[in-house]
Order: structure tokens, then C-alpha cells, then sequence
């Protein structure tokens, strides 16, 4: 009202945008909107939320034995069990992320709201910021230290495969489907289904279907192993 001639609308977009460097938002109530600050937490808590399945999956994976770990010299696996490494960086990560979640859900949900447009409930809420980001700092951390400590089972990730030529039921019912060979899935199941099978069988099992011998042939040399598709090429391409 002291100069009414004056755009106070531009004079504050400036300041805001030209000379504090931040973005100009016109409408407001009593206090800033926090829109913005749900959406970026939620979406950490989408990201923390995929590292823990992560974690999860590594920690099963060094149970299965896929994985082992490099004992790291002072490091005490067990309070009882000298002997033991355990994946304790992945676990160290997985709780941090489920505590960063419990607060980046609370921010998600409690920020967009304001009663009337004048609650300061938001105050305490915001002071709790710097925590949730701490947790999920500590966790991306435990899961890089953990990974630096593995090392490749390729051995019994190799046997394990050799164990299972089941799998290789897919590909074979796929190419008998292409040269209109009836019930390929009924009879793969009958071949597979809740049974041992290892490579004589399968291989006996392609030799009898009437296909040309030239996919009879690359369906022989297939083995469990091999099969991967494109998978290596699409992993590359990420």
C-alpha cells in the first residue's frame, strides 16, 4: 500500500530468480508448498525400496554359496563363531534403508498437508531431513563396501546349471512349436515336470523329434549354459 504504483509481482519474481538464483512460485499460501519435497522423498523411498531387494538378493545369493566373501583382516564375523563371514554390509544396509523409508514415507505423506493453509506442523517434520538422508547415505555405502568384498562362485554357479538342463525345456518347446510339432508343452512336461534330467536325456529327447537336423543340431549343442538369448548383449546396453 506504501507504493501501490509499483509491480510488486515483478519485483519479487526478480529477487527470487535473479538474485537469490532460486525458482519464482507465485502462489503460495502461509507457508511454502511442500509438493515438491513429498514427490523427491517418495521417490528416494522408491529407489531405497529397490537397493533393498538388492541387498536381500546378495545376502541369499552368499547363502546359496554364488558369492563368496573376503575375510577382511580385524573384521569380527560372529561373537561366538570365529570362523564365520558374514554378509553383514548387506544387512548393515538393508535396516539403514528400512529406517530412511519409515521417514521419507512420513514425508511423502504428512508435507502436502496443511490445515487451512496456516498449520506449522511442517517445522518438526523438515528439522527430520538431514536423518532419512544420513540412513540412505550410510546404506549406498554398506552396499558398495559389500560388493568390493565379493568374489565369483563360478564353479558352482557352473555345476548348478549342469544340475539343471530342465531349463532348456523352453527353448526346445519354442522351436517345436515353430514347425507346428502338437503339444510341445505336454510333452516337455511329461519329460521335466518334478524329474531329474541331465544332458543324455534331453539330447534323447531332441533326437526323436521330427524337425530338420539342422535345428535338431543346435538344440543338441545347447546346453544350459549357453542358453542366455540376448541377455549379455541387452545387460551391455543398460
Amino acid at each position: 500500500s506504501a507504493y501501490p504504483d509499483i509491480d510488486w509481482a515483478h519485483v519479487a519474481k526478480s529477487f527470487v530468480n535473479d538474485d537469490l538464483g532460486l525458482s519464482w512460485n507465485p502462489y503460495v499460501t502461509q507457508i511454502e508448498n511442500h509438493d515438491f519435497v513429498a514427490e523427491l522423498f517418495d521417490a528416494l523411498g522408491r529407489f531405497n525400496t529397490i537397493l533393498i531387494d538388492f541387498d536381500r538378493d546378495m545376502w541369499s545369493y552368499i547363502s546359496l554359496g554364488y558369492f563368496k566373501q573376503r575375510a577382511i583382516a580385524g573384521e569380527i564375523g560372529s561373537s561366538t563363531m570365529p570362523h564365520k563371514v558374514n554378509p553383514i554390509d548387506f544387512e548393515n544396509s538393508e535396516g539403514n534403508l528400512g529406517i530412511a523409508n519409515a521417514i521419507f514415507g512420513h514425508f511423502a505423506n504428512k508435507l502436502p498437508i496443511s490445515r487451512f493453509q496456516r498449520d506449522l506442523s511442517d517445522s518438526t517434520v523438515m528439522r527430520s531431513i538431514g536423518v532419512g538422508a544420513a540412513h540412505s547415505l550410510i546404506a549406498y555405502r554398506a552396499s558398495c563396501a559389500g560388493m568390493k568384498k565379493l568374489d565369483v562362485n563360478a564353479k558352482l554357479m557352473a555345476d548348478e546349471l549342469d544340475n539343471h538342463w530342465e531349463v532348456l525345456a523352453e527353448p526346445v518347446q519354442t522351436v517345436m512349436r515353430r514347425y507346428a510339432i502338437e503339444e510341445p508343452y505336454e510333452k516337455l512336461k511329461d519329460l521335466t515336470r518334478g524329474k531329474g534330467i541331465d544332458a543324455e536325456r534331453m539330447r534323447e529327447f531332441i533326437s526323436k523329434l521330427e524337425i530338420p537336423e539342422g535345428e535338431k543340431e543346435r538344440l543338441i549343442n545347447l546346453t544350459p549354459s549357453t542358453y542366455i538369448g540376448n541377455a549379455e548383449a541387452a545387460a551391455k546396453a543398460i
